[in-house]
């Protein structure tokens, strides 16, 4: 085995600039509190690493050769960047602990989030907040990897997750609903250029046209939600779960063409106001463009799905801003705040 290879203790590199500045194995051992011939053993087996001599033992003091006169102040900048990385990384640790990570989906993140944060800091001091925002199947990931405290998502009674398999537990933090909407025809606040049940545009002695939908894809939650509740109207298009009890929406009469498919809510947003399709949009997400009339109901209530804005926490202790956040919203979800 080469010098090279040889395993390094990091207490060696010590006693060598103990040696170093005394000049005597005895004064060096003691100032380093270990006995005098295991010290000379810790110098010989660093020189054996080095593979040179570092120190000229027929001077009295020891003196550095010039390979440990080239070797020590290297080796004193390499011992302050170690010291400096160790300062910074339990410093990093301490802000981590100290700190509320979240995990939010792209919707919430964008709309429910910064507004229910805000609410949560006019009555408690939060401190350094840390928040991913992803898929509804990332953000499961990130929970159970233990990654992050909190994970801010829609929900359904009917249709568990995989937290809620895990039970994890959850907070019920308001309601919101997804809603199929269109691009108007003819501008805004003109009746939708797609809707449920419009066979108004089939050509004569034609095959009537599918309805273009914008699907959610397999790592949202809302599209899971989607696929279990509105079955019938996807057809084949779905995860093959059984059929959620009470979820009889009809089946759409002109049929259904899924043209787009994406994990965020957003996008199927912008290809709607673009004229592509239906999209069920979550509530929150379109209100402005529903007043507006850039956006429009393409069904009536009928179609709308519920869902719940939920809140999730890592089964065992937090640290204590996590759980003060916690109870906080506890106490603010029970009072209906």
């Amino acid at each position: 085995m080469g010098p090279g290879n040889r395993p390094l203790d990091l207490e060696w590199l010590e006693d060598f600039l103990a040696l170093a500045e005394s000049g005597n194995f005895s004064r060096a051992a003691e100032a380093r509190s270990i006995a005098q011939p295991a010290f000379s053993r810790h110098i010989r087996a660093l020189e054996d690493w080095v593979g040179v001599e570092l120190f000229d033992r027929s001077a009295h003091p020891a003196a550095l050769t010039a390979a440990g006169q080239r070797f020590q102040p290297l080796l004193e900048d390499l011992l302050a960047r170690l010291e400096a990385a160790r300062i910074k990384a339990r410093a990093a640790h301490d802000q981590a602990a100290a700190s509320l990570r979240f995990a939010a989906t792209h919707v919430l993140s964008l709309t429910f989030f910064p507004r229910w944060l805000g609410g949560l800091e006019s009555q408690l001091r939060l401190g350094p907040i840390q928040t991913m925002s992803d898929s509804s199947h990332a953000c499961e990931d990130l929970m159970l990897q233990r990654r992050v405290q909190f994970v801010l998502c829609h929900g359904h009674a009917d249709v568990p997750g995989r937290l809620d398999d895990a039970g994890y537990p959850v907070l019920r933090l308001a309601d919101d609903r997804l809603l199929p909407v269109s691009a108007p025809r003819g501008g805004s606040g003109g009746p939708p250029r797609h809707a449920i049940g419009d066979t108004g545009t089939a050509p004569v002695d034609g095959p009537i046209e599918p309805l273009p939908v914008l699907a959610y894809s397999e790592a949202s939650g809302l599209g899971r939600i989607m696929r279990a509740r509105l079955r019938r109207v996807f057809g084949g298009f779905g995860d093959g779960a059984s059929p959620v009890p009470g979820a009889g929406t009809p089946a759409v009469p002109q049929g259904v063409s899924v043209v787009f498919t994406a994990h965020h809510a957003a996008l199927l947003k912008a290809m709607a106001l673009e004229g592509r399709g239906v999209a069920w949009l979550p509530e929150s997400l379109v209100a402005t463009e529903l007043r507006s009339g850039t956006l429009v109901p393409a069904a009536d209530a009928a179609w709308n799905v519920p869902v719940e804005i939920r809140l999730y926490r890592q089964r065992a202790e937090m640290a204590p801003a996590a759980e003060s956040l916690w109870h906080l919203s506890m106490a603010r979800a029970d009072g209906g705040g």
